[in-house]
């Protein structure tokens, strides 16, 4: 009896064991590969950046975010909320269903079994992620020293867009309500993208345009929507499921040719990409 008592504890340790290994956003479905709609890009566009909550914890399959990914293939791509195991299943499938290869740079701000999977002992990484049709150098990241309720940062490289280099930045501001948090981290992350003539800076910001704590970014770039300012009755498209923008393409150095907002059914956020016009050759 002792016995059978003992084997049904150690089957239930190896069941969750194996769940916390395999994480909360990696169904078994995710084998099943997800056909692009009609219109769906070919190829990597070179001059298209993307930023996106990808959502988490959530229940979605990575195949699926890597379809919505694909659909618009842009040669850069800013990810916040990510695992890393997740991020790694997404780039596999983007390069085995849809022949498209991204290198990926991590930003990572805390391990975080409940968020990402893994083992108490050796939980799973979770914070921002860049991937990167083309190598990246020079990989920066960067915690910032009050994260508020969740440690928060930020992250950069260097890559080509439309075939030049570029200082990239992608990251993920405190969560709602926590304005004074932001303004520091807004700080920390200007002093750092005002070093570089060109840059792009991509994530979700967790404030509307006309947040005074955004004041040092729009003083340094312009969003990649034209009607998009700090102000009230600017004209700024929602980029989240509350019709909030929080989402943003900050651009410094370059022009924006066009822009798009898609709502997701995989995420409380939609998928922000630009195709950009450069500017120069200085970084």
């Amino acid at each position: 009896m002792v016995f059978g008592r003992g084997a049904r504890l150690f089957a239930i340790v190896v069941t969750l064991v194996c769940v916390a290994l395999v994480g909360p956003s990696a169904p078994g479905s995710d084998l099943i590969s997800r056909p692009l709609p009609a219109g769906a890009v070919k190829a990597v566009v070179p001059n298209r950046v993307m930023t996106w909550n990808i959502c988490n914890p959530c229940d979605v399959h990575n195949v699926d975010r890597a379809a919505e990914i694909a659909t618009y293939a842009p040669q850069v791509i800013g990810l916040q909320e990510a695992c890393v195991r997740d991020v790694e299943r997404i780039r596999e499938y983007l390069r085995s269903l849809y022949g498209l290869v991204y290198h990926v740079e991590y930003g990572s701000v805390l391990r975080s079994w409940g968020r990402c999977g893994g083992v108490p002992w050796s939980p799973g990484a979770f914070g921002q992620a860049v991937l990167s049709a083309a190598p990246m150098t020079d990989s920066v990241n960067t915690e910032y020293p009050d994260g508020g309720s969740e440690d928060r940062g930020y992250m950069a490289v260097t890559t080509l867009v439309g075939g030049q280099p570029v200082r990239v930045f992608n990251t993920h501001l405190a969560q709602r309500r926590q304005e004074a948090v932001r303004a520091d981290q807004a700080g920390v992350l200007a002093a750092d993208v005002a070093r570089h003539d060109r840059a792009i800076v991509l994530g979700d910001f967790n404030a509307v345009p006309e947040s005074p704590e955004l004041t040092p970014i729009w003083a340094l770039a312009t969003d990649t929507d034209p009607q998009c300012r700090p102000s009230p009755v600017a004209l700024c498209e929602p980029t989240t499921d509350w019709h909030s923008k929080f989402d943003y393409v900050f651009l410094r150095g370059m022009v924006p040719l066009k822009h798009r907002v898609r709502p997701t059914s995989y995420s409380d956020h939609h998928l922000l990409h630009t195709d950009l016009a450069l500017q120069g050759t200085t970084v």
